[in-house]
């Protein structure tokens, strides 16, 4: 009978610390909770949640489903940057360059030098990437004096992928037609930009004259490609990183967008 009482007496003993085990309103549980809310663990989810806005804002530039815009959004300008000076932004800009070499090598010339690939400059065969470090990765408005004044200095490097797929195309035949929307008083710097970064052989460098000043770049650009085709010429490729360089009137038989999260040109 002592014997029943003990056991009995202990089982409820340990009933009530199993209860207590699950209480919510134990000491430990909100230290737990409550420990992350200023330290390190906090600043990464915020972190983490400002890198899935920026992505999903990237994702939609490069669809074209955000046009127009200014400048980046002020609290991507860190992503922006850790994505241009990245891994990410150079594998992109190669994948697009290999698949436009795939294409290329998958035509069937006509052989009369009529066949032509159009490429852009800005952003597509040079890198402003110098230039837009030391102002806000796209995060400042355009500033047309002070990138006047970078263009004019002839430095910006050449976007590798890009020269690779040029020099290809050259290989295979292709006729080599820049088309960009700088302007005619550039085109010193410009062609001398070119040459040193490596780009030669183009068959014309098409800029904007003092009658083009003031068009939408999808008209400009527009009008360029008909003209080209009036001539006779068949526009087979387009390489640009602004869906102004690629949409439009006589359009290529397959374009290829380069990415490109810094600016916009409609």
């Amino acid at each position: 009978m002592t014997f029943l009482r003990f056991f009995c007496f202990f089982c409820l003993i340990s009933l009530a610390f199993a209860h207590e085990a699950f209480d919510s309103h134990l000491l430990l549980k909100p230290l737990v909770l409550e420990a992350p809310e200023s330290g390190e663990n906090q600043l990464k989810e915020v972190d983490g949640e400002i890198r899935l806005r920026c992505d999903s804002w990237r994702f939609n530039v490069e669809a074209n489903n955000l046009n127009p815009w200014r400048t980046i959004p002020k609290n991507c300008t860190e992503y922006v940057k850790q994505y241009v000076t990245g891994r990410a932004y150079q594998l992109e800009l190669k994948i697009a360059s290999n698949e436009a070499g795939i294409f290329a090598k998958s035509v069937k010339l006509v052989g009369d030098g009529k066949d032509v690939w159009i490429f852009d400059i800005d952003e597509t065969l040079l890198s402003n990437l110098p230039y837009y470090t030391e102002h806000g990765y796209g995060s400042e408005g355009f500033k047309a004096d002070e990138f006047d004044s970078w263009v004019q200095m002839g430095m910006a490097p050449a976007i590798q992928p890009s020269l690779e797929l040029y020099k290809e195309l050259l290989d295979l035949g292709f006729k080599v037609v820049l088309l960009t929307g700088r302007s005619e008083y550039q085109r010193e710097a410009t062609t001398q930009n070119l040459i040193n970064a490596g780009f030669n052989d183009w068959d014309r460098l098409i800029l904007r004259r003092d009658d083009d000043h003031g068009k939408p770049a999808v008209l400009y650009k527009s009008e360029k490609r008909s003209e080209m085709e009036n001539e006779g010429f068949r526009i087979i490729g387009n390489s640009g990183d602004q869906w102004s360089d690629l949409l439009g009137m006589s359009i290529s038989i397959r374009s290829f967008k380069l990415p490109n999260p810094m600016y916009y040109i409609s």
